[in-house]
């Protein structure tokens, strides 16, 4: 499929960005209606949306090109290029989360209980981005004989784009049926956090393309760092739930 979905006065339009505006689109669309019915005030929702959301492009990108300066050193122009690739989740979420809460104590607001409200939304939006690694043709698993691989440059490798899209969409739809049941505010967010990073982990272990740092899979590490991290946190808060 070609990642160009259309051209506009010689500006290429890619099936990667409008993927990416369709996830976020969708994930304020779902926090916007589940604030309304938590009681919370959805114009929030969109206020906190106008800062994450520069805030999680520029953290993606940055944090793929710290782990990738010895191609980027030198060259501003490259480091701003976009286009040609280069951003990562993990970068995003991180800097997501620090503007988010920045913003939630600028306006008085719960901050756990906002993370709770976009949590699922996150995923819900990772899970439809994830398409545009197929279209681009990267983001994929080794070789593989496994029925559903999928065909790049002659060989078939695991579709780890598609993988990663199921495990989001499932988290989604499980973040949703088990908000009704948690304990304390933070807890769906923290779940998030700690699911995604086990499936993260398990996924990357399959890519060809991970970002490295002294011969470790860096998504690996941070999604370890998550899961110990997250787990300290629900147990913490259960018994406090005052941090």
């Amino acid at each position: 499929m070609n990642p160009i979905a259309l051209e506009i006065f010689g500006l290429e339009i890619r099936w990667y960005g409008i993927l990416m505006s369709i996830g976020i689109i969708a994930g304020l669309y779902f926090a916007y209606n589940e604030a309304k019915k938590q009681g919370y005030n959805p114009d929030d929702i969109i206020d906190l949306a106008l800062w994450c959301v520069p805030a999680a492009v520029i953290g993606a990108r940055l944090y793929y090109v710290i782990f990738q300066w010895e191609y980027y050193k030198g060259n501003i122009i490259k480091i701003l290029n976009i286009r040609e690739g280069g951003m990562a989740i993990h970068g995003s979420l991180i800097a997501a989360v620090a503007v988010g809460y920045i913003f939630t104590r600028y306006k008085e607001l719960p901050f756990w209980k906002t993370a709770d409200v976009v949590a699922p939304s996150i995923s819900l939006g990772q899970a439809i981005g994830r398409w545009g690694n197929y279209i681009n043709g990267e983001a994929h698993g080794g070789p593989t004989s496994l029925p559903w691989g999928i065909m790049i440059e002659g060989t078939k490798v695991h579709p780890t784009f598609l993988y990663e899209s199921i495990w989001d969409l499932g988290l989604f739809l499980f973040l949703i049926y088990y908000k009704k049941n948690k304990r304390f505010d933070g807890e769906v967010f923290i779940l998030y956090g700690v699911i995604y990073s086990i499936g993260r982990f398990w996924i990357e272990g399959l890519r060809t393309d991970s970002l490295m740092f002294m011969g470790m899979r860096v998504a690996q590490l941070i999604s370890l760092l998550l899961i110990f991290l997250g787990v300290g946190l629900i147990k913490i808060r259960r018994k406090t739930k005052d941090i």
